[in-house]
């Protein structure tokens, strides 16, 4: 209690010239930067805890951790009208790494055109040739044989090749060729499509989250504050200045902690708009349902909120050549525990999400439209964490939703409302239908038919337009790529400008996926950190300014 309390006297006599609330996939490598220059005093303010659960590290772990409370925000959805009144989970990471400490590790950053479309919508500087160099800043890949133009490979966060890949991700390759759909060996060139094997944020086998590239190596630094298991409840507000963050610590006290510089949000797409919700910034007719102090009429906070809805197909095997519990499985599974605590290598060190890649629903799209995620595994339809036996289950999600949700807070108190908005539009629905037949049809092609595939989900009764669209709103859900809810713009309805920063607020940015205009063609972890080591540029760029 004696050193907490030391803790709390040092932040509250301290004046920081960054306070960055969110130690996540953004916040990470913020904090990495920005306290670079030892005259910069930082404080990284994380509401989670130190990242020490060994699952964290072993890959496999991404199962347990999706249920996690300790290192899980665990949002649940409202109930979402275009899934029937469905709540959807909405697991995002709570602790050093944020989600890139819980996430399937898959390192996508999205195709060329996204970036130019930001950029044509008034985000000068966020144009695929301005980001690139982002990106290969902080990818370290350890797979020497792709091209440099387009990968990094001296940078913190090491990206590899997965150690032991199943079988089953090359059936499934050769399988979409069988449909003209080609196969992919570089999923980061500018303008991705095909199928392929993912590559991992993974180092010798273990996961690789922002937390472990950038802030363990880092430790060290005297001008940089890491606490952790401090919430941030609201933003203290002067004159429309932002002057610090009032916090609420582990044993229930509250403080602020005073910036004389800026205060960067990087809470993610439902924390940093609620922080600002909370703080008095956003839509004025919202705030005032909640009695909150209006400090700024910002429309945009909360809005845009929108992500990659999926949906999968699972089939029963014959085979065991899938990962799977049974007892023919019983000598694999041996020889893998003996292969992790041996070499890192075998089952446990699979993300689970091996393979998957881009495809085009329709040839007169510009890029693709649908992604595939293949598990070389049983997925349970029925939401357990294992089923008995072996199957292959592939998900399909639609990359370019048009759906539209929110963030609003209806009480002062507890959680913030957090409606997904999925499958809203018609036209997402669609592209999902017709994801879901390619997903259908790739499985039913040699050689992964030669494992024996039943399918289960949604099984072999489900074949009219109509019978699959109910199944999808029955069944779908997200993918973990919340985005969009503090818009990055120029006109009214944005939140940040293409600077970053808070529009009518001094000292005061927002850096995380919530900025996106709209979602990149895939994952989303890449393009986070990619937009953390922007903002940094921009960030030490006024300090020199000034």
């Amino acid at each position: 209690m004696h050193v907490l309390h030391e803790r709390m006297r040092v932040l509250m006599e301290g004046q920081f010239d960054y306070i960055i609330v969110g130690a996540g996939s953004a916040g990470a490598v913020l904090a990495n930067r920005l306290s670079a220059d030892p005259s910069n005093r930082v404080c990284l303010i994380e509401a989670g805890p130190v990242d020490k659960s060994p699952m964290i590290s072993v890959p496999l772990g991404v199962m347990l951790l999706a249920k996690s409370k300790r290192y899980n925000w665990a949002h649940v959805s409202t109930a979402q009208s275009g899934l029937g009144n469905r709540e959807v989970k909405i697991p995002r990471g709570k602790g050093l790494g944020g989600s890139s400490a819980i996430n399937g590790m898959i390192y996508i950053r999205g195709h060329k055109k996204d970036y130019d479309d930001w950029a044509s919508h008034g985000c000068t500087g966020w144009d695929y040739d301005s980001v690139l160099p982002y990106f290969l800043r902080s990818e370290g890949n350890a797979n020497g044989e792709l091209n440099t133009d387009y990968h990094g490979q001296n940078g913190e966060l090491c990206v590899s090749d997965l150690q032991n890949p199943n079988s089953i991700d090359d059936d499934f390759v050769a399988s979409a060729g069988k449909l003209q759909i080609r196969s992919c060996s570089d999923m980061n060139t500018p303008e991705p499509e095909g199928v392929g094997i993912y590559q991992v944020t993974q180092k010798g086998g273990k996961r690789h989250s922002t937390s472990a590239a950038f802030l363990k190596p880092i430790g060290g630094r005297s001008n940089l504050h890491i606490e952790t298991d401090v919430e941030v409840e609201a933003l203290s507000i002067s004159n429309k200045r932002v002057v610090g963050v009032l916090c609420r610590f582990k044993d229930g006290t509250r403080n602020n902690i005073h910036a004389r510089g800026e205060v960067i949000l990087s809470a993610g797409a439902i924390g940093s708009p609620d922080i600002l919700l909370r703080s008095g910034i956003g839509p004025a007719g919202e705030l005032s349902k909640t009695d909150t102090d209006i400090v700024m009429d910002l429309s945009g906070v909360g809005e845009n909120l929108h992500d990659h809805v999926d949906a999968m197909v699972i089939n029963r095997s014959r085979s065991v050549a899938p990962y799977g519990i049974s007892l023919r499985a019983i000598p694999r599974l041996i020889g893998d525990a003996a292969n992790w605590i041996l070499f890192n290598r075998g089952m446990l060190s699979s993300n689970m999400v091996e393979a998957g890649g881009f495809v085009r629903t329709s040839a007169d799209i510009d890029r693709p439209d649908i992604q595939f995620h293949l598990i070389p595994g049983l997925k349970s339809p029925r939401g357990r964490m294992f089923e008995y036996g072996h199957g292959v289950s592939l998900h399909a999600c639609v990359l370019r939703p048009k759906s539209r949700g929110s963030v609003r807070r209806m009480h002062p108190n507890g959680p913030p409302d957090v409606d997904l908005g999925l499958l809203d539009d018609n036209a997402d629905l669609e592209c999902l239908m017709k994801g879901v037949r390619m997903a259908r049809d790739i499985l039913a092609q040699a050689p992964l038919k030669t494992h024996g595939l039943s399918e289960i989900h949604p099984g072999e009764n489900i074949q009219s337009d109509e019978d699959l669209a109910n199944f999808l709103r029955a069944s779908a859900r997200t993918v973990y790529h919340p985005v969009g809810s503090c818009a990055m713009g120029i006109g009214p309805n944005s939140v940040v400008d293409p600077q970053l920063k808070v529009r009518g607020i001094d000292n005061l940015r927002v850096v995380d996926a919530s900025i996106m205009p709209s979602i990149v063609s895939g994952n989303t972890n890449a393009p986070t950190i990619m937009i953390a080591e922007k903002a940094s540029d921009m960030i030490l760029e006024d300090k020199r300014a000034a």
